[in-house]
């Protein structure tokens, strides 16, 4: 007869099965001998740490250089057509959106590209990840124009922006603003690298990161739609911004500018067009159509040969002078104005740079150090702001093509910034007659993927609540205060969803699958059956100060046991059943009361305290013992009175606090009090050293109380009902006259 493969499983494994006693916690760890912890001493401690070995040099060089690792295991056969493909790709992507993204960031176009060169040299030596491509980020660069015009509005040159020499002025204020909060986040970042607190990227949880660049992408998309149709507004910062900007485009709409509008849809229409052909057929082709490079030659070209600039009065990139500018050291004055910005923007360009390298670390094979990477970013915006270019970040779309184009390390990104350098030194002037709606098209276009990310919605719909909280949550906040109190504000919420969690966990109620070990929840499983007089509670949190409360009165719900509720049903019963006595005139039972020993429960822990009626003396009086009362009154008796024992499960609990502990002896005497035994199963060492320390084992009869699991709870529960009964039923011992009359021993 064939039982099938789950049948053979079974009996391959029936030797394992053991045969071993019923382990309390106090039994199993007196069978364990611990090890004996040996700490070295502090000089020796000291030594090593100041000691200086080949090894260890040549370990910290890796982890500061890591250049110095994999430059020389380069394999130019390999990588080398892949690194040239990809470099070139990035670096025709990279020129237009060095000089869209300074649009974002309100300083002069050049800056963009100076921006798109420096850092990415210095994070070659730096970085970790080969196949990110470093430079400005619209998110970034967003929030960096948010500080400048907030600092720097339009407001405050009187002579209107009309004015060369006020433009030049804002311009020069602006990027000096620029140049303080890179300085300032670079130091931010690199000294948080330093302390190695690369973990704080954890708490940015990924709905919160997509909420926040969606949000982002909705503020980047207004303050390009002025220069799609051509209106004049001035720009806005701070919270509601979003608002403000739109209302704004929409009341100048009648001045918009039909040759910037038909330029910027065309383009538009195009890019868009090109990007989906890129998408669908990216296995076939070599590489990526580079569009917006593509657009870029051709709207300066139109806007050049036919004066589209004179003829109708459209805005074009204007000057970019030749040559690197002259390294300038910031205002560190303003730092007191910005520290907030360059907090968040440290915080949010480190977040997305560590997302996107570890997914292509784990897609080919290779470790990032989220430390080092804290302190590479640290390194370009520091060295960068001194060069004068803005905060930097991971660019996704150009990380993208980097890595999509065989891209092998990041010489390519290298070779991405040489063409740069060679548009900076020599060809910048060409693009002086770039459209800017041309610019505003190319962001809005890269635009696409965060504004894909309204589709997490019915995604976290489905799967979490609590995640659909912390995106939307993010999102709004985000749109309406601004990027910058919009992430504090969503880093705040995130951590209360922390605190909620922990504060409502799910309490389960146990029982046991028949002929196994194995324990489920009984409202899951049609299978799984509870002991008689046995309730098994379990947890799936930390029991601590937040949710200690909530444990106690969760246990009450869940197991229908309540000890003040009992306690107050048999004393209305005992009353009624001594006035009825009373009223018939017979004696009065004895009522034996079990009473746990202090806060004890443990077996061996009780007395019996009996209580006569000693007034009536009539004959001998019937024992009532601990809940068993006439079967006419049984029935006023609670849910749960017939339960003797209720088992703990702290499998999932991974700590407890002196709160919680406080709380773990309460809820043993409450039920102490009514007869009910209180056992704790699956205490991890971190929880019963903090039970310890605690002082929760003052009392020898505590330890009796923790078991190794709940199957030994439940044994060493049956094992004392049986010892109880067999006690019972045993008939008194007979005493003779000699046996009173023999002395003591």
């Amino acid at each position: 007869m064939d039982h099938g493969p789950e049948h053979e499983v079974l009996a391959a494994t029936q030797r394992y099965c053991v045969e071993r006693p019923i382990f309390s916690h106090q039994v199993l760890h007196g069978r364990l001998h611990k090890k004996e912890k040996v700490s070295e001493p502090i000089g020796d401690k000291i030594k090593q740490a100041l000691s200086c070995t080949p090894k260890k040099v040549k370990h910290i060089i890796y982890r500061f250089l890591p250049i110095c690792k994999w430059l020389p295991a380069y394999k130019p056969r390999e990588y080398i057509v892949g690194d040239i493909v990809s470099g070139i790709s990035t670096g025709v992507l990279q020129l237009p959106q060095g000089i869209a993204y300074a649009l974002l960031a309100a300083v002069p176009p050049i800056f963009g590209l100076y921006s798109s060169f420096y850092p990415v040299i210095m994070y070659t030596v730096f970085g970790t990840s080969r196949h990110i491509s470093i430079g400005p980020f619209a998110v970034i660069s967003l929030m960096i124009g948010g500080v400048a015009v907030r600092l720097v509005p339009d407001d405050m040159f009187a002579g209107g922006m009309n004015s060369t020499n006020s433009t030049e002025e804002r311009d020069h204020l602006r990027v000096k603003v620029a140049m303080s909060v890179t300085l300032l986040s670079g130091i931010i970042q690199f000294f948080l690298g330093v302390l190695r607190f690369g973990f704080v990227a954890i708490y940015l949880t990924e709905p919160l990161v997509r909420g926040f660049t969606t949000a982002a992408a909705v503020h980047v998309f207004t303050s390009q739609l002025k220069y799609l149709l051509g209106v004049k507004t001035k720009r806005h910062s701070g919270p509601l911004s979003v608002v403000y900007s739109t209302v704004a485009v929409v009341t100048n709409i009648k001045k918009l500018n039909i040759a910037s509008l038909v330029v910027g849809v065309l383009c538009f229409g195009i890019l868009l067009g090109g990007k989906e052909f890129n998408e669908r057929f990216k296995k076939k082709l070599p590489a990526p159509i580079p569009l917006e490079f593509f657009a870029v030659v051709i709207g300066t070209g139109v806007s050049a040969g036919l004066d589209l600039k004179e003829s109708y009065k459209l805005d074009v990139v204007g000057s970019l002078p030749l040559g690197l500018g002259t390294p300038a050291v910031p205002d560190a004055s303003l730092f007191h104005l910005v520290y907030v910005d360059a907090i968040a923007i440290a915080i949010v360009g480190f977040s997305v740079t560590i997302s996107m390298a570890k997914i292509f670390a784990i897609k080919h094979g290779y470790q990032v150090d989220g430390n080092q990477e804290l302190i590479a970013l640290g390194i370009c915006n520091f060295f960068g702001s001194l060069f004068q270019t803005f905060s930097i970040s991971c660019a996704i779309s150009r990380s993208l093509v980097q890595e999509g184009t065989g891209g092998k390390t990041q010489l390519a990104g290298c070779l991405a910034s040489l063409m740069i350098l060679l548009v900076i030194l020599a060809a910048g002037f060409l693009f002086e007659s770039l459209p800017q709606a041309v610019l505003a098209a190319i962001v809005i276009v890269n635009l696409k993927g965060m504004m894909m990310q309204f589709t997490d919605l019915p995604h976290f719909w489905r799967t979490s609540k609590i995640e659909l909280t912390i995106w939307l949550t993010t999102f709004v906040s985000s749109l309406f205060l601004g990027l910058d109190y919009g992430l504090i504000t969503a880093v705040i919420i995130a951590l209360m969803t922390v605190i909620y969690r922990t504060q409502s966990p799910r309490y389960r109620v146990l029982g046991q699958i028949p002929n196994t070990d194995v324990y489920c929840d009984v409202d899951a499983y049609e299978e799984v059956r509870e002991h008689p007089g046995i309730k098994i509670f379990q947890i799936n949190a930390p029991i601590y100060y937040a949710n200690s409360d909530l444990y106690n009165n969760a246990l009450r719900r869940k197991t229908g046991v309540n000890a003040a509720v009992i306690m107050a049903a048999r004393r209305k019963i005992l009353k009624k059943h001594a006035r009825e006595m009373k009223r018939t005139n017979k004696p009065k039972s004895t009522v034996v009361k079990v009473v746990h020993d202090s806060e004890g429960g443990g077996e061996g822990g009780a007395k019996q305290e009996i209580q006569n009626d000693e007034q009536s003396g009539k004959g001998p009086a019937e024992p009532i013992v601990q809940n068993t009362f006439p079967e006419e009154l049984e029935r006023f008796m609670p849910p749960g009175a017939n339960v003797h024992t209720i088992i703990l499960d702290f499998t999932q609990v991974n700590f407890i606090d002196s709160v919680g502990v406080k709380t773990l002896k309460g809820i043993i005497k409450e039920y102490g009090d009514v007869g009910i035994y209180v056992y704790v199963a699956g205490c991890s060492e971190q929880v019963v050293e903090d039970l310890t320390r605690n002082k929760f084992f003052e009392k020898p009869s505590m330890k009796e109380m923790l078991f190794h699991s709940i199957y030994d709870a439940v044994l060493g529960c049956k094992v004392r009902e049986a010892l109880a009964q067999q006690a019972a039923l045993a008939p008194p011992p007979q005493e003779t006259t000699d046996q009173l009359d023999s002395p003591e021993p």
